[in-house]
């Protein structure tokens, strides 16, 4: 069945003005793919989408150029509609907040205006299953992507940030997104109560990259005892602290927390100075945090294949990146490769042994 479109456009070409307008127009209980096709713009305007709304897009064509924007803080929550307030403190703050199962974005950025030291300011919650986003960007310094539950696909997005920047307990897989850590502090704080969760995050192929210093943030810290988060193939710069990890003042979840790298690289990839309590991961354990089926055994995954955008002629690259291929004698080509920033020109250190990356520009 062919999906539903909706226009938005803040010169009044399209159906609403509004995005909130546009969510406000799909039927509850929706079992139709609603696109809401969003016109280059700057739209300042809490968002919301609830439960009762499911199967919605938001489909822009850059997300540089079609920007989803607000300034909530935990401590300052303001919606233009008083039965929007949906929770309080960093809950209830979200510029965006998604409830509405099997959303999908694609070419949008969903941005905290709030400055630094506003304190916990959400760009995007999501507290929904099935969601997956292509190409956006999510801007804000702390709490910035609140994946609070469900489970969760990103791929080419950029998301930055300072504090806790990523956080929350869903089963989320981020692959091929770029990570830049603007100030101190923290790039994920999972949540994991239990062992017996199957949450966490894995991020696969992505870039970790910062301000130009060296030394200051840490790849995670447990905001639950047994938070989960693992970084595969990932190139990290300068910026993060040779120990890795932090956790959080609790010499306790030292016992519970599953902290894991493998095959990393990058001036910030120190597997020997990391805390003796997380740890690089051996090919067999790794297997599970590779492939799609972290987030679903659903061999089919539907949820993962409906892309509605339009593509944007005058993009080329999503991210400024390029692959790299190592090939070695203990390595199988093809088989190891990461993703570093474009304007890394020396080699990277693999395995603590450098080499000099060979631009591989297919599909990856």
């Amino acid at each position: 069945m062919a999906a539903r479109i909706i226009t938005v456009a803040q010169d009044g070409g399209g159906d609403y003005k509004t995005v909130q307008e546009a969510i406000d127009a799909v039927p509850l209980g929706n079992t139709l793919r609603t696109v809401i096709r969003v016109s280059p713009g700057i739209y300042q305007q809490p968002l919301y989408v609830p439960k009762t709304k499911n199967l919605i897009t938001f489909a822009g064509l850059c997300p540089e150029d079609t920007v989803l924007t607000w300034k909530n803080t935990a401590t300052k929550i303001e919606h233009h509609q008083a039965s929007r307030l949906i929770g309080t403190g960093t809950f209830g703050c979200g510029s965006v907040i998604v409830e509405g199962e099997d959303f999908i974005a694609e070419n949008i950025t969903f941005e905290n205006s709030a400055p630094k030291g506003s304190g916990q300011a959400v760009a995007l919650r999501v507290t929904a299953d099935r969601c997956a986003f292509y190409n956006c960007r999510f801007l804000g310094w702390q709490d910035t992507l609140y994946l609070h539950h469900g489970k969760q696909y990103l791929r080419d997005c950029y998301i930055e940030g300072s504090v806790d920047f990523i956080f929350g307990n869903s089963t989320a897989l981020l692959e091929h997104c770029h990570i830049n850590c603007k100030a101190d502090g923290f790039i994920t704080a999972q949540s994991r109560k239990s062992s017996q969760e199957t949450t966490g995050y894995v991020f696969l192929r992505c870039v970790i990259t910062g301000n130009g210093g060296s030394s200051y943030t840490y790849l995670g810290r447990p905001w639950g005892p047994f938070g989960r988060v693992v970084f595969a193939y990932t190139y990290m710069d300068q910026c993060v602290k040779d120990v890795g990890w932090d956790n959080w003042g609790k010499c306790e979840n030292e016992r519970s927390a599953c902290f894991y790298e493998y095959r990393c690289f990058g001036l910030g990839c120190c597997p020997s100075r990391r805390v003796t309590w997380a740890r690089e991961l051996v090919d067999e354990e790794a297997d599970e945090f590779l492939a799609h089926s972290f987030i679903d055994p659903d061999a089919e995954r539907p949820w993962l294949a409906q892309r509605m955008a339009k593509k944007d002629k005058r993009r080329g690259k999503a991210l400024a990146v390029v692959a790299i291929l190592f090939v070695t004698k203990k390595l199988r080509a093809l088989k190891f490769f990461g993703l570093i920033p474009e304007n890394v020109k020396q080699t990277v250190c693999v395995d603590r042994k450098f080499y000099k990356p060979s631009t591989f520009m297919g599909e990856l």
